[in-house]
């Protein structure tokens, strides 16, 4: 398999990581790279919920996601490494932190992942669809997050991450693509599930202030919700997702409902 011939720890050759010191990143910045360090970090944690479904079968699929983890661990890598320049706690003792404080609900992923797959047969094409959108999202954040910083150092870092997550865009979105072409069920359960059960990436692990943080400061304004937009053009072309407008949903959900409103909303629930 090609990707897996050409897999390798994120190179970081000439990325000066003591730049930092002498100019260091905004706080919302730094607020966005806690969370997606976390984020890169939990990807182990994903692959054991994935591996129990039908997805082991596949040796093209599990080639792919062997190499997927290996170089999202060291994307986390690099972060910490920012982290760290700022003088935050970053990397195994942050991890660790945020692994044992997930709800105990996490322990029996595995076993959700399980049942569906017994259910079902069309679970690994719902796995890429999902895991291309997820790729699409993240890589578009680190777009976002460069562009809105202006840091030449943390740009250069988030280009190369961004050239790895193109290619596991690839695999992800060619596996579902052949999975949901001429194949009606597969694609009605994968536009469900995903319609239903889709949320920005992270957000089963981090806090929902973290989450409304991140999406808000990313995606809120015009150039943010453009590149929502161009996300969802995206999963148009994939077979019977067309019209979801999921990624722009879930922006304006998120990101463009008023602080004010959101309170009272909150009041109104309560009373």
């Amino acid at each position: 398999m090609a990707l897996a011939q050409r897999s390798a720890r994120l190179d970081l050759d000439g990325v000066d990581f003591s730049a930092f010191a002498d100019r260091p990143l905004d706080p919302q910045a730094r607020r966005c790279l806690r969370y997606m360090h976390d984020v890169e970090y939990h990807t182990m944690c994903y692959l054991r919920n994935v591996l129990v479904t039908g997805a082991h079968e596949d040796p093209q699929v599990t080639a792919f996601l062997a190499t997927w983890c290996y170089e999202e661990h060291w994307h986390g890598e690099a972060l910490a490494q920012v982290l760290s320049a700022h003088g935050e706690v970053a990397g195994a003792e942050r991890v660790l932190a945020l692994r044992t404080g997930l709800p105990r609900r996490e322990r029996f992923r595995p076993l959700v992942y399980l049942a569906g797959s017994t259910l079902t047969k069309h679970l690994v094409a719902v796995h890429m669809a999902w895991g291309a959108v997820n790729e699409w999202t993240t890589q578009a954040g680190y777009g976002r997050l460069a562009a809105l910083a202006e840091h030449n150092v943390l740009t250069e870092l988030l280009k190369r991450i961004m050239k790895q997550e193109g290619r596991h865009i690839d695999f992800y979105a060619a596996q579902a693509r052949s999975r949901l072409e001429g194949n009606p069920a597969a694609q009605r359960m994968t536009r469900r599930a995903l319609q239903h059960l889709w949320r920005p990436v992270g957000s089963g692990v981090m806090p929902r202030s973290e989450v409304r943080f991140l999406v808000r400061h990313l995606f809120g304004g015009p150039d943010g919700i453009e590149a929502a937009r161009r996300i969802d053009r995206q999963i148009d072309r994939l077979p019977g997702l067309s019209g979801l407008r999921l990624v722009q949903s879930a922006v304006e959900r998120i990101a463009l409902v008023p602080r004010n409103r959101t309170r009272r909303i909150g009041r109104t629930i309560r009373t």
